[in-house]
């Protein structure tokens, strides 16, 4: 039988759609994932401050070029919490320079999967430079964006578990300028101003990133456990006077107990010292990350 004109041309239309589809996809315009993670470094909607409410937060996780299952890990624990409301948040791994030549393969297949990497030119290190880096370097890798890009940049740890929307909803009341925002060491201290905030992830506003770039006063002295330099730096520029401590919502896994650790419990922002795969289930399965999970007849979870 011969086919209609109507079948001929659904047929034509079809291979169109076809075509179509086939060229955004050489052309990388078919995104590969649905995420919180951004495959852009700034926020893509972003691009007027003026008229732009939401809060624009770049966080920024320290890690190493080897932890590529820490860092899989971390993309399924933030890409899976709801998009906070009112903010954009963007998610990066920060390593230094690339020295094996499996780091080199691996990592280059990170990138072209999520490409959220940042790769500063440094030498791998966490007490010798590599916070200062990050933060003097971001200015330039976002010039070509809106201004200022993010409001607020966090650095983080691998080994930190950040409960996004809670993290939001306490900065969205707070100044946008001269804020510096953690936990704040000595654990019993409750005064921000004594001494520094701690290096499982504490947050600045973007005027002190631009701040650092700026100085001599990081490059005078970085060497020393990175938090207590930055809080340093703090201290002699007469910067972060806007100061947060978001203790006891902040806060170590309770084993080993310390005096920076606690329970886990509902007002959480951050968890620091999850070393092992074990800690990192137990805390989220506390916060029952998992009650979004939709029901299918392709798996069975008892």
């Amino acid at each position: 039988m011969e086919p209609s004109n109507t079948d001929k041309g659904r047929f034509i239309v079809s291979c169109f759609l076809i075509l179509i589809f086939l060229f955004m996809l050489a052309s990388n315009q078919v995104p590969p994932h649905t995420s919180i993670l951004s495959n852009k470094l700034s926020p893509t909607t972003a691009t007027n401050t003026s008229s732009d409410n939401n809060l624009r937060i770049l966080i920024g996780i320290l890690t190493l070029p080897d932890h590529h299952l820490r860092r899989h890990l971390l993309r399924l624990v933030y890409g899976t919490q709801p998009p906070p409301p009112g903010a954009i948040v963007d998610v990066k791994f920060v390593l230094c320079n690339l020295t094996k030549e499996e780091q080199k393969v691996l990592v280059a297949l990170e990138i072209m999967r999520y490409d959220d990497i940042i790769i500063l030119d440094c030498e791998e290190n966490m007490n010798n430079g590599k916070t200062l880096t990050y933060f003097s370097s971001l200015p330039e890798l976002l010039n070509d964006t809106a201004s200022p890009p993010y409001h607020y940049v966090v650095k983080a740890d691998d080994d930190t578990y950040l409960r996004l929307n809670s993290l939001v909803e306490s900065l969205k009341p707070l100044p946008r300028e001269d804020l510096y925002y953690g936990y704040v060491i000595p654990c019993g201290s409750m005064d921000p101003f004594v001494r520094y905030m701690s290096g499982m992830g504490y947050l600045v506003s973007w005027d002190i990133v631009e701040w650092i770039r700026d100085t001599d006063i990081p490059r005078k002295g970085f060497e020393g456990p990175e938090d207590k330099v930055f809080g340093e730096w703090m201290r002699e520029g007469r910067k972060g006077m806007n100061r947060h401590n978001a203790k006891w919502s902040m806060y170590n896994f309770p084993e080993p107990h310390t005096k920076c650790s606690h329970e886990l419990w509902p007002d959480t922002i951050a968890v620091h010292l999850l070393k092992n795969q074990e800690k990192w289930v137990r805390t989220l399965k506390y916060f029952n990350v998992t009650r979004h999970l939709k029901w299918s007849k392709f798996y069975h979870i008892a």
